[in-house]
């Protein structure tokens, strides 16, 4: 049966419907169902078009969100569309990843097709953005002028399996540095890996203004300053937590706190999205190396798979986990000899007229 592809703006409420209804029937990652999405567009003031695939039926098979916006260049803005993502930079801080359509478990093959054709008769962009995809993404079949693989970045992990099977002693799975500097902060900390409490519902906006405090001045370009995503972090916490979805954990010892995780938990899989730690008590501590080993413990303890840091090339990311995978940020430019008349037009109508 011939699948249909369609661009169309429906009300949330009708969105948050089909979107749920598809996710039931998908094996999508966290950032594609319902609990990141809805939060995500509650919580900023955006409106991105829905690419809906459906059957002969009318039935969804697949679904995604595209964002519209003018992407600046040294000659003028360029029309781009952004895959579940707005195209405004601070509407995209909490950055997609695992990134894709939610398609019905089996069908993401014609889907993708479909998607993909729809998006090429569409003609009001010159540049499509694919952030956080996995490397061999079908997306990247898209007929096109040019693509940009724009950065790829690590995907840091902590085999879990591999820890039960060291009788649960991770720090054994480690490099001798790291191991060496782990156990030299449990010592400033008097001993063991800090004490973790999981949040309840009551929990979450005391313990998030702790994460906003701790993070209040760490660098210049700071998620935390902003007040809409706090309450994005904040919306996805509350409704998380009911479902298991997204766990909030705080460490403590004898000393007081010693930091916080938000943290996804999927498929056997736990990603930390967001950490806050205290200052370091002695020169040679490590707040955060000690959390992350504390939740390695956590996970591996309730039988979970992995323990994912998310994307990010920091250093502690690698020197914690045992294995790795990937992830990519595409850009993708089309030609147009309608667009590329009007980009010339543009840049013709800028240029200084001669003596």
């Amino acid at each position: 049966m011939a699948l249909t592809a369609t661009f169309s703006l429906p009300d949330r409420a009708t969105l948050a419907q089909r979107w749920q209804a598809l996710e039931a029937r998908s094996d999508a990652s966290f950032f594609l169902r319902w609990t990141w999405v809805g939060a995500w567009l509650d919580s900023y003031a955006i409106r991105p078009d829905l690419l809906a695939v459906t059957d002969g039926e009318g039935r969804d098979v697949a679904l995604a969100l595209v964002g519209h916006a003018m992407q600046p260049r040294l000659l003028g803005g360029v029309a781009t569309l952004s895959l579940n993502q707005s195209g405004d930079p601070q509407a995209d801080r909490p950055y997609v990843e695992y990134n894709g359509l939610l398609a019905e478990a089996g069908r993401e093959a014609e889907a993708t097709a479909a998607a993909l054709a729809a998006l090429a008769r569409r003609r009001d962009w010159r540049a499509l953005r694919l952030s956080g995809i996995a490397p061999d993404s079908p997306l990247l079949g898209l007929p096109a002028r040019r693509k940009t693989r724009v950065d790829m970045s690590p995907v840091y992990q902590v085999d879990l399996d591999a820890v039960r099977a060291a009788d649960g002693d991770y720090l054994s799975l480690l490099s001798a540095n790291t191991r060496s500097q782990i156990r030299r902060a449990m010592k400033d900390h008097g001993g063991p890996l800090p004490d973790v409490a999981t949040a309840g519902l009551d929990d979450i906006a005391a313990w998030l203004d702790d994460m906003a405090a701790l993070n209040g001045g760490r660098h210049a370009d700071n998620a935390w300053d902003s007040a809409t995503f706090r309450q994005f972090v904040a919306t996805l916490a509350a409704r998380g937590l009911a479902s298991g979805a997204v766990e909030l954990l705080r460490f403590t010892d004898a000393g007081g706190l010693v930091g916080l995780l938000l943290n996804f938990v999927q498929d056997g899989v736990a990603m930390n999205y967001q950490s806050a730690f205290a200052d370091p008590r002695t020169a040679k501590d490590k707040p955060g190396l000690l959390c992350h080993a504390a939740a390695v413990g956590h996970y591996a303890a309730r039988g979970l798979s992995r323990y994912s840091l998310l994307a990010g090339k920091d250093r502690y990311k690698q020197s914690l986990s045992t294995c790795e995978e990937a992830l990519e940020w595409w850009q993708i430019e089309r030609f147009s000899p309608r667009l590329e008349a009007e980009a010339l037009l543009r840049r013709l109508l800028r240029r200084p007229a001669s003596a």
